[in-house]
């Protein structure tokens, strides 16, 4: 079936700070639409020994991930990090209701099928964790060590008072201002880098994939993606085996140090996490403490 998507025009993304990898695209990974065209960066060797999957929430894009990708490139690894649809310069379709947490999930299983990826360092934080938490379920060989920050498995438990705070918010904003958010939340953005946070949504049309995230959040155990969470839950608990490594951005009010403080229990033989004080929801934005970091533990 064809869907009715947008395209942010080339021209929306020039001059990005900090932004200097080439794009690339790839067709075929949804099965709603094949059509759909989905944005990467795909950088350093394709032969490295480890290769670093990072991967974005609400309302980001990969460019969220530019002061930690240096890093793992120094280490001699090849970094991978997509735009999910609706977001960055991949395809939005117009419809509220094509977002779902499985178009995503099936749409990245796809990606990583699609690139052959092996050897995988998982990077994830909000949404990018939600869904990507559960990926080893269907790779359960790919991946060999993790990188998580503020972020939570979607198992249908009661929300936090943070996160309602934060839908209700959503709902009452349909033309979210992306970069001023960013802003409000990192201090320390500049007005060009909140301006490339904007750069995917010329206008509303383009913000159906921002508008629905917030809404998609399980609210009860027996929902399907929570049964999925569940089954991911027990996974990262029981039969992970690789190396963990955990960040937390302590000023956040929607994923905070309470919430990630459960996820850590869930996650087998996840050291104590690097506790960021004045870092909030997008801890990437302290990406160079976070990334090197990780590498020091993982090294140790």
């Amino acid at each position: 079936m064809a869907i009715k998507a947008l395209r942010a025009p080339d021209e929306c993304f020039c001059d990005l700070p900090n932004w200097p990898w080439a794009p690339n695209y790839t067709e075929g990974l949804s099965t709603l639409d094949k059509a759909l065209r989905l944005h990467f960066i795909d950088e350093g060797p394709k032969d490295a020994a480890q290769t670093f999957l990072c991967l974005h929430g609400q309302p980001t894009w990969s460019y969220l991930y530019r002061r930690m990708i240096p890093t793992f490139l120094r280490s001699g690894a090849r970094v991978v990090a997509p735009d999910l649809f609706g977001f960055g310069r991949s395809d939005k379709p117009e419809d509220d209701a094509v977002y779902t947490p499985e178009f995503h999930r099936d749409s990245l299983i796809a990606f990583v099928e699609r690139l052959e990826l092996r050897n995988v360092t998982l990077v994830v934080q909000d949404w990018g964790g939600l869904i990507g938490l559960t990926l080893p379920l269907a790779f359960p060989d790919h991946f060999t060590r993790l990188i998580v920050m503020n972020t939570t498995l979607g198992v249908g438990a009661a929300l936090s008072p943070g996160f309602i705070s934060w839908r209700a918010y959503a709902a009452r904003s349909p033309d979210l201002a992306v970069g001023a958010l960013m802003q409000r939340s990192t201090p320390h953005l500049s007005d060009a880098e909140a301006a490339a946070y904007d750069a995917p949504f010329p206008d509303v049309r383009y913000k159906a994939g921002v508008r629905r995230f917030p809404q998609l959040m399980p609210t009860g155990p027996d929902e399907a993606f929570a049964k999925l969470s569940q089954l991911a839950r027990d996974w990262w608990t029981n039969e992970w085996r690789g190396q963990s490594f955990m960040a937390v951005g302590m000023a956040d009010p929607v994923f905070g140090p309470e919430v990630m403080a459960n996820l850590h229990q869930d996650i087998c033989g996840c050291p104590p996490p690097l506790e960021i004080a004045h870092g909030g929801h997008f801890v990437q934005e302290w990406g160079e403490q976070v990334a090197e970091a990780s590498l020091a533990r993982f090294a140790s």
